[in-house]
């Protein structure tokens, strides 16, 4: 009886419309996920393999466990940025992936790109992955090839750029373990990354790991030197004790990572659980589903009866509060409670829904998944006067101190107090994703073109000032073109407001994948704690 039932017609023409923009879209991001896989380009590239070396993505692959999924993260880092050096990606590889059997968080320096140098955005990425790895005890292996800090860019580097040597030992600490795997240069500050490791292992002839290289020391100190006798792969194994594991090559070294790995005794908090049972419905329909003009509704049913085990969903409040849709589902055999936007505009109902439910779910210890399709919440004298700003803290509140797992997933529009409410990047849940058909900005970009225009009209009038209605109107869509493109996803995920845009059809596995992880913490609910709610 709770088996989700589809109104969904793929033959019909608003979903043949819908699907050709969302496969328009989702060309336009292979696109620039393309820019990611070819780092430095052509002549970088093969520089790199003439050396007779792995690319960053070579050595994940030879990592992990075959045939295991690597779910990369922030793939679009530094997408738009200002300076055209930082290329997409960041000169950098993130993700989780399955190391004999354990999920690991996984850095990879490229250097194909700038020799693997970190620029702002390399390291607002590194962040993001030691984040992961800390909320989900997830060990990490930095898989390390860099030249250290773009040196132009220093000043937006060297300060906050601590935090990633604070990371691993925060992480050793909390009995997370750390693996370095060293193939190249790891000079200056980068040097503190097998440092801080809990294990180390370095290539032969290959690995240089020193404080500062021949030049430097011949400034400083006056004394001539050598890169092997600094800091070669032979000494640190022989001398110096840095090297806890010496590597004839790469493969070498990465064979060594895994029996590393393989000794760790690493477990997670939660067992998997058995095999689930998949969605009856295609998931090549969610290409459909999402209008391309955002103001048209849309029942997210559809989306939850492609992505959850079976389409089973117990729905909570059905008749109460409809534009949220709010219910227990199973997802890859982990339990889940979403919430989901049904029409966009949340009310004083759909508020306290929200609620009421995210409190459920922490009585129950059950990771809550949040599915944006929202506008914010309800303007108007009407609304105001009926307490949407005293409803919404609530939903607010209760978001902020939940204690379970959040995911959340941006497939259409995500404005204003909205976002918040539905955990947005600023409430930490655990993995955010986007569709190619999101928006997320303080609110729609002819709404915010218009405040600014009804300002400016009335701060006119209250001069006694004529009012230019022509350069009103340029004004008001040089400002709608500039929200537009300042609110797609693109260009939100080369800030690393979310960890990725993805293929619709993927929702499942994604979710699935992060599902996993998340259950390597242990987690409790909040049983209280969720200050005060004003009634």
């Amino acid at each position: 009886m709770t088996v989700l039932t589809s109104a969904l017609d793929p033959a019909a023409p608003d979903h043949r419309a819908n699907r050709d923009a969302m496969l328009a879209k989702l060309a336009d991001l292979d696109a620039e996920h393309a820019k990611a896989l070819a780092g430095g380009g052509e002549k970088y590239v093969a520089r790199h393999r003439k050396r007779g070396k792995l690319l960053a993505r070579e050595r994940i692959e030879l990592l992990l466990d075959p045939d295991t999924p690597f779910l990369e993260l922030s793939p679009l880092a530094a997408w738009g940025s200002e300076a055209p050096e930082y290329t997409v990606g960041a000169s950098l590889v993130t993700g989780i992936g399955v190391v004999e059997g354990v999920e690991c968080l996984i850095t990879a320096n490229d250097p194909t790109v700038r020799g693997g140098a970190s620029n702002p955005w390399s390291l607002k990425k590194a962040l993001r992955a030691n984040d992961i790895a800390l909320a989900n005890r997830l060990p990490c292996i930095s898989l390390v090839e860099s030249g250290g800090a773009d040196l132009p860019s220093q000043k937006e580097i060297f300060i906050p750029g601590g935090a990633i040597f604070r990371d691993l030992t925060r992480l050793s600490a909390a009995g997370i373990p750390t693996v370095a795997v060293v193939f190249g240069n790891s000079t200056a500050g980068g040097a503190y990354i097998p440092g801080m490791s809990d294990h180390v292992i370095m290539v032969k002839e290959r690995a240089k790991v020193f404080l500062g290289g021949p030049p430097l020391v011949k400034m400083a100190t006056g004394e001539e030197s050598d890169d092997e006798s600094l800091g070669g792969a032979e000494m640190h194994a022989r001398t110096s004790g840095l090297a806890d594991h010496f590597a004839l090559d790469e493969p070498d070294a990465l064979r060594q990572a895994r029996r590393v790995v393989a000794r760790l005794n690493h477990r997670k908090a939660y067992a998997d659980p058995p095999f689930a049972e998949p969605p009856k419905y295609d998931p090549e329909e969610l290409l459909g589903i999402v209008p391309g003009d955002l103001r048209t509704p849309f029942d997210p049913r559809e989306v939850i009866a492609r992505i959850v085990d079976a389409s089973d969903f117990d729905e909570f409040k059905p008749l109460y509060g409809t534009s949220l849709t709010t219910g227990w589902a199973a997802l890859h055999g982990y339990p889940v409670g979403i919430l989901a936007n049904a029409r966009g505009v949340l009310f004083s109902e759909e508020s306290q829904k929200a609620a009421q439910f995210i409190q459920l779910a922490n009585q129950r210890d059950i990771p809550l998944l949040f599915l944006h399709n929202t506008t914010g919440y309800m303007v108007g004298r009407e609304y105001e006067q009926g307490g949407i700003i005293k409803h919404g803290a609530m939903m607010i509140n209760a978001v902020s101190n939940s204690r379970v797992p959040h995911l959340s997933v941006l497939m259409g529009a995500s404005y204003g107090a909205g976002h918040y409410g539905m955990c947005g990047r600023a409430y930490d849940p655990r993995f955010l994703f986007a569709w190619p058909s999101a928006k997320s900005a303080v609110m729609g970009p002819q709404q915010l073109a218009g405040v600014l225009s009804i300002v400016a009209r009335q701060s006119a009038a209250a001069k006694g000032q004529p009012y230019d209605d022509e350069g009103d109107a340029a004004l008001r869509a040089m400002v709608e073109q500039q929200i537009e493109s300042e609110s797609l996803p693109m260009f939100l995920s080369g800030r690393l407001y979310d960890d990725g845009v993805i293929d619709p059809r993927d929702t499942r596995t994604v979710l699935g994948l992060c599902l996993s992880a998340v259950h390597n913490a242990p987690y409790e609910g909040a049983r209280g704690g969720f200050g005060v709610f004003r009634m």
